[in-house]
C-alpha cells in the first residue's frame, strides 16, 4: 500500500454523522518559487515595470494615460504618478513604485529615470546570473560600482552661483524640468513662476524652504499662458451671499471653527412646541443667539469672516445686514494657512473673539473666470509672511493637474539646488562620464565582482540610449559618437543632443539637474536591486500548488 506524499500531508477525520473529511496543513496552501527561478520571475517583474518607463523618459519622451476603476483619465509622464496609479499586485513590482515615490519624496525630479536605471542593472544582473555568478557578488559589485559612479559625479559637478539679484541659473535649471513635460512650450514662463514662488518663501541664509507656504490651485478654462503667482492666498470658495462687498481693504480677519448657528444639545432631544407663544418665544430666542453673535464679531473690530463650517440662512441675512462679508467651508489645512499668513488665531468659540486675534490682509477680493459662475477669493498683502499661490489655468481638467505635478517638480529642484548649488549635466552626459569611470575601475579589480561593476557600467549608458531612442536618433550609434568623444576631449559636459541643437556640449545647451538629485538616483537604484537580487524564495501564502 503506497500513500502519495500529498495524502501523506493530509489527516483524514469523521464528523459526527461519520461522514469524512480531509485537513490539509497550512504548509500546502502557499505556493512557492525558489533559487534561481525565484531571481529570475522578479527580475522579470521589475523589468516589466521599468520598460513602462522607458519611453517616457527625456524631453521627447512619450505620455502615458491612466484610466482609474471609476473611469477617470489622467494624463502623465511623470513616473512616480505613473506608478502609483497603475495599481501594481506583484511583490518586486511593487518595490520599484516604492523607489520612484521615495525619489519624488526626497528631490521632486528624476522618478522615471531611476526606475529606468534600475530595470537596467537587474537586465545586466540576469545576464551575469545565467554565467553562473553568485547573487551576493553582483550585489557587492554593483555596490563597488555605484560608489565609483557617486564620487564621479561629486568631481564632474558644476557650482552655479546665484544671489538676490541673479536668478537665472534657478531658471535654466527649472526650464531643464520642464522639457520633458507637457507644458515644455510654456517653460520660461512656468520656470519663472517656480523660481519666484520658492524665492518667495526660503530663507537664503538657513538654505531652507518651507513648501507649506506655497499653495496651487487649478481652474480649468483659460489657456496655459494666463497660469499666474499671486502673492497672498487663493481661496477656491466665493461670499456667502452674493450681494456681500466684492473687494474689502484693510482686512481684519476672524478664523472661526464654530458654527454660526444656535447651540444644540449633544444628547438625544425632542422639543414640544404646543402653542405660538412658545413658539415665538424660542425664535427670539434664537434671534437672540445670532445677535449676540454678530455682535461680538463687530466688537472685536473684524470685517472679515472666515469660517470652517456653513451659516443658517438667517446668520447669513444678519451677516448681510451688518455689512460682514463671510467664507464659509473654508478646510483646516487653508484655515491654517491663512492664520500663518495673516498673524491670525483660530477662534474656536465666540466669547474668545478679541482684537488682538484678528489676522490683517491688505487686500481681499472675489474674482470670476470667464462666463461661468466660478469664483475664487483672493487674500493679497499678508501681515505675517510671505505665503504664495499658484493659479493655474489650463484648457481641460488633466493638463491643469498635469502643469500642478510639473510645477510641483520644477519648485522640488529649485528648492534642492537653492540647499546645494552644485549641478552636473545632462543628455546622458553625466552617466557616460560615469560608465567610462566605472569601466575604468573595472580594469584595477581582480576576480569576478569585475564582471558586476563592467555589468553596471553598461547599465548607466542605458539612460542615454533610451534618451536617443525616444528622440527618434539611431542609439547605438549615437552612444558610441558620444562615448568616443568624451573620451577623447575627457569633456563630461558631452552627452545626447535631443533637441537637435548641433551641439552636444551640454554645458552651451544650458541643460543641467541637481547633483544631489542624480546621486540619489544611482543610490536609490542600487539599493533596490541589492534588495532583489537577494531575494532566493518567494512564498505566497493562499495559492495551492
Amino acid at each position: 500500500f503506497f500513500l502519495s506524499p500529498i495524502v501523506a500531508a493530509m489527516s483524514m477525520v469523521f464528523d459526527e454523522y461519520g461522514r469524512p473529511f480531509i485537513i490539509l496543513k497550512e504548509q500546502q496552501a502557499k505556493a512557492r518559487v525558489k533559487g534561481l527561478e525565484a531571481q529570475k520571475s522578479n527580475i522579470l517583474a521589475a523589468k516589466a515595470i521599468s520598460n513602462v518607463l522607458r519611453t517616457s523618459l527625456g524631453p521627447k519622451g512619450m505620455d502615458k494615460m491612466l484610466v482609474d476603476a471609476d473611469g477617470d483619465v489622467a494624463i502623465t509622464n511623470d513616473g512616480a504618478t505613473i506608478l502609483e496609479r497603475m495599481e501594481v499586485e506583484h511583490q518586486v513590482a511593487k518595490l520599484l513604485v516604492e523607489l520612484s515615490q521615495s525619489q519624488d519624496n526626497e528631490i521632486g525630479d528624476g522618478t522615471t529615470g531611476v526606475v529606468v536605471l534600475a530595470g537596467a542593472l537587474l537586465s545586466q544582473a540576469e545576464k551575469l546570473l545565467d554565467r553562473g555568478i553568485h547573487p551576493v557578488r553582483i550585489a557587492e559589485g554593483y555596490e563597488s560600482a555605484c560608489e565609483v559612479a557617486v564620487k564621479t559625479l561629486g568631481e564632474i559637478g558644476d557650482v552655479v552661483e546665484f544671489s538676490k539679484d541673479n536668478f537665472e541659473p534657478l531658471v535654466t535649471t527649472a526650464e531643464t524640468t520642464l522639457n520633458s513635460k507637457i507644458i515644455n512650450v510654456n517653460r520660461r514662463k512656468m520656470a519663472e513662476i517656480a523660481v519666484n514662488a520658492v524665492v518667495s518663501v526660503a530663507d537664503l541664509e538657513r538654505k531652507d524652504v518651507n513648501f507649506d507656504m506655497i499653495k496651487m490651485e487649478g481652474k480649468p478654462g483659460g489657456r496655459l499662458e494666463d497660469t499666474e503667482l499671486v502673492s497672498g492666498i487663493v481661496l477656491d470658495k466665493d461670499l456667502s451671499h452674493s450681494q456681500m462687498t466684492k473687494e474689502i481693504t484693510d482686512v481684519k480677519c476672524c478664523l472661526l471653527t464654530c458654527p454660526f448657528e444656535p447651540p444644540k444639545p449633544k444628547t438625544k432631544h425632542k422639543l414640544d412646541i404646543t402653542s405660538k407663544e412658545d413658539y415665538e418665544k424660542l425664535y427670539k430666542h434664537e434671534q437672540e443667539y445670532f445677535r449676540k453673535m454678530i455682535e461680538q464679531v463687530k466688537d472685536s473690530g473684524a470685517n472679515l469672516v472666515i469660517c470652517q463650517w456653513g451659516f443658517d440662512d438667517e446668520a447669513n441675512h444678519l451677516l448681510l445686514q451688518n455689512n460682514l462679508p463671510a467664507i464659509r467651508w473654508v478646510n483646516g489645512v487653508e484655515l491654517e494657512l491663512i492664520a500663518i499668513a495673516t498673524g491670525a488665531r483660530i477662534i474656536p468659540r465666540f466669547s474668545e473673539l478679541s482684537p488682538e486675534k484678528l489676522g490683517k490682509a491688505g487686500k481681499v477680493t472675489e474674482i470670476t473666470f470667464g462666463t461661468t459662475n466660478e469664483k475664487m477669493i483672493k487674500i493679497e498683502d499678508c501681515a505675517n509672511s510671505s505665503a504664495v499661490t499658484c493659479v493655474v489655468r489650463g484648457g481641460n481638467k488633466m493638463i491643469v493637474e498635469e502643469a500642478k505635478r510639473s510645477l510641483h517638480d520644477a519648485m522640488c529642484v529649485v528648492r534642492n539646488l537653492i540647499k546645494d548649488n552644485r549641478v552636473v549635466y545632462g543628455g546622458g552626459s553625466a552617466e557616460i562620464a560615469c560608465s567610462l569611470a566605472v569601466s575604468a575601475h573595472a580594469d584595477t579589480v581582480m576576480g569576478t565582482d569585475q564582471y558586476a561593476i563592467r555589468a553596471f557600467s553598461d547599465a548607466l549608458d542605458d539612460i542615454p540610449l533610451a534618451l536617443a531612442e525616444n528622440c527618434g536618433l539611431s542609439p547605438i550609434e549615437e552612444l558610441a559618437n558620444v562615448k568616443s568623444k568624451q573620451l577623447e576631449s575627457k569633456n563630461p559636459f558631452l552627452g545626447v543632443d535631443c533637441n537637435q541643437t548641433g551641439t552636444n556640449d551640454m554645458k552651451t545647451q544650458g541643460v543641467f539637474e541637481t547633483l544631489i538629485g542624480k546621486q540619489q538616483q544611482l543610490l536609490l537604484a542600487t539599493q533596490v536591486v541589492k534588495m532583489v537580487l537577494k531575494i532566493d524564495d518567494v512564498i505566497s501564502m493562499g495559492n495551492y500548488q
